[in-house]
């Protein structure tokens, strides 16, 4: 059988076990909508489409982000400063003298540089993840309030009533993250993705660029980072330096959520997508139903150990 013949074959099977959890996600996802929707109905239409979509948008880029390291068999606790970065950067150079494009590439060369700069620690010197985007959380908290020590800053009224006004720009965001992704899972290196994540040494072997891949993952997930922290920026006209805090421990929830494996390799970005959806939506519908802010975290939590648990659950009694 030709290697060309036996690609469509290897292409499905491998589709499946991606996808596999994602259904009854989806589910649940359809019933929370169908929940908010009744709970306020304006959310069909145009305008409840465009102020939904902008809340959700920052959450779905920082999942795409921890979703990306996760499948390379990495993890980030630098996130939330990553996003703090981006605001800050944004707020302190959009309304100067470089104007929008260079604010804008600011942002991305500030994302691309730190993230690639802790994928090459990572991978080249060998030291765990988890250690390198700890110390990297505070050295980027730091450099967020060096660069703008309070909120402030400010965002061309232009740009924030494009990007968060009453047309569902940030929509169209979303389906252009999720478009380009797929571009990138069309290049070597994201090929290479999740071969790197789940056998880094039988990868090798077989002439993958695991290195690369990895730390190509990394400068990645810090773009998408600040360009989340960018869209922040533009939501409140200002930037704020520890506004990130929060999105770390979500990026992580909403991986989780979708089936993405700590241990690299297992799951796919539609599920990280679709859980950053769920954790958008409950939490809204928490906000409806007047549950307090502290919920909002608790149920968070709960999720992310359910989700952690119930696999393995599931694993364990189909081996008895």
């Amino acid at each position: 059988m030709s290697a060309a013949g036996s690609a469509p074959r290897l292409y499905w099977p491998a589709q499946r076990q991606r996808n596999r959890g994602v259904k009854g996600l989806l589910t649940v996802v359809a019933a929370f909508l169908a929940l908010y929707a009744y709970l306020f109905p304006g959310l069909i239409s145009v305008s409840g489409v465009a102020k939904f979509s902008q809340s959700w948008l920052p959450l779905v880029l920082v999942s795409m982000a921890q979703a990306i390291l996760m499948l390379a068999g990495g993890v980030s606790l630098a996130i939330g400063a990553m996003v703090s970065l981006g605001a800050v950067i944004a707020a302190t150079t959009m309304a100067g003298p470089l104007g929008v494009a260079g604010g804008a590439a600011l942002v991305i060369v500030a994302g691309l540089v730190t993230g690639a700069a802790c994928g090459i620690i990572v991978v080249r010197l060998g030291l765990p993840a988890i250690v390198v985007t700890l110390a990297a959380s505070f050295i980027v908290g730091g450099a967020a309030l060096l660069i703008l020590p309070r909120p402030g800053g400010a965002i061309p009224a232009w740009l924030s009533d494009s990007l968060a006004g009453e047309t569902p720009v940030a929509a169209l965001l979303v389906i252009l993250a999720v478009v380009l992704w797929k571009l990138y899972l069309a290049t070597p290196l994201g090929l290479s993705l999740y071969a790197a994540g789940e056998n880094s040494v039988s990868a090798y072997r077989a002439g993958v660029p695991v290195d690369a891949a990895r730390i190509a993952a990394y400068a990645v997930s810090g773009l998408l980072s600040t360009c989340a922290g960018l869209f922040v920026a533009a939501q409140t006209g200002s930037g704020d330096p520890v506004i990130g805090e929060a999105f770390t421990l979500n990026s992580i929830a909403a991986a989780v959520l979708g089936g993405v494996g700590f241990l690299g390799g297992r799951g796919a970005m539609r599920g990280a997508v679709a859980g950053s959806l769920l954790l958008s939506v409950m939490i809204n519908v928490m906000y409806f139903l007047g549950f307090p802010p502290v919920a909002h975290y608790i149920a968070q939590g709960l999720i992310i150990v359910g989700a952690v648990a119930l696999p393995e659950f599931t694993a364990r009694r189909s081996s008895l």
